[in-house]
């Protein structure tokens, strides 16, 4: 009877939260963090927390459709991650074969138009992990309606190092100009295919910290946060609901400040700022709360919109 009580809240909190949900972020990144003590709390071997995670990743990707979010990324193994002892790196690998082969040859990522890719320093994975890589990839390289990225190998200021050495080198030959470096330029030399900036970080297992992440993508669009203590294998529908709505009053919060910022800009400055501030206004004016709006005059340039003499 316990039992059952539960699992009814449970479903009548996710109810709830499903129609509190009204927009889902583009791209959402995951820490999924706590399989290990998952593990030894139910007095089993790490490979079982794993796999366990393993299970909690595939529902997670199946929410993510649902609410209509186009790309997700996963952080599976990181550079530190290699030094774990031997027998626990090598289960691990296994299991990372096993799963990138299982998707990539499951109908419902085909049915879907699931892209997978890789993130990270994949010459430094075993041979076996890096030819279940070039399988996935392939088997899914024409499909753009969804994005999977599972981050291997990866670190987020590794991969900041090697998009500037690259860019070093190829100025030092004289094949790119400095005054040429812009945003676009490192980006490029990040992935071989782009990679949407991040809306909403998710991680589990109770820490609260971002652990170098996705910092191009993640830290230079202000991403959402949403950490939560469950377990990555105890990580439930409802957790992942509370974290677009964690997101969806980021993003409010984010209109309304630029709103505000744009509304008291129109009415301080001189007229070669009034065009740009105006064009903010207009876009996020319904941010505002209504005793805050400004009238039509402010909009369009009448009289009160000047400032006073």
């Amino acid at each position: 009877m316990k039992q059952w009580l539960q699992a009814t809240g449970r479903s009548a909190y996710e109810r709830l939260l499903s129609r509190e949900v009204s927009g889902a972020p583009t791209h959402v990144a995951v820490i999924q963090d706590g399989n290990r003590r998952y593990a030894r709390h139910h007095g089993e071997d790490a490979s079982d927390g794993h796999r366990a995670g393993a299970k909690t990743t595939e529902r997670v990707l199946e929410w993510c459709q649902d609410v209509g979010v186009e790309e997700l990324t996963l952080y599976a193994f990181s550079t530190e991650n290699f030094d774990r002892p031997p027998e626990e790196r090598e289960a691990l690998f296994d299991l990372l074969c096993e799963k990138l082969r299982e998707f990539a040859d499951s109908d419902r990522v085909h049915d879907n138009g699931v892209c997978i890719r890789v993130l990270g320093d994949v010459d430094l994975l075993p041979e076996r992990v890096r030819e279940a890589i070039e399988y996935a990839e392939s088997r899914t390289r024409g499909y753009d309606r969804f994005v999977l990225n599972v981050a291997l190998a990866y670190g987020g200021r590794n991969e900041l190092l090697c998009a500037a050495r690259s860019v070093a080198r190829d100025v030092d030959r004289g094949e790119l100009s400095p005054e040429d470096v812009d945003v676009e330029t490192l980006e490029s030399r990040l992935y071989d295919r782009p990679v949407r900036d991040v809306d909403l970080i998710i991680r589990t297992g109770g820490d609260e910290r971002t652990s170098n992440f996705l910092p191009w993508h993640a830290n230079g669009n202000e991403a959402a946060v949403f950490f939560c203590t469950p377990y990555w294998p105890e990580f439930s529908k409802a957790d992942f609901l509370r974290g677009i709505r964690t997101y969806e009053h980021r993003a409010q919060s984010w209109r309304r400040t630029r709103a505000r910022r744009a509304l008291a800009l129109l009415r301080a400055v001189s007229e070669p700022e009034l065009a740009e501030a105006r064009s903010v206004l207009r876009r996020f004016r319904d941010s505002l709360p209504t005793r805050e709006r400004p009238d039509g005059d402010e909009l369009e340039g009448g009289e009160s919109s000047r400032p006073a003499d």
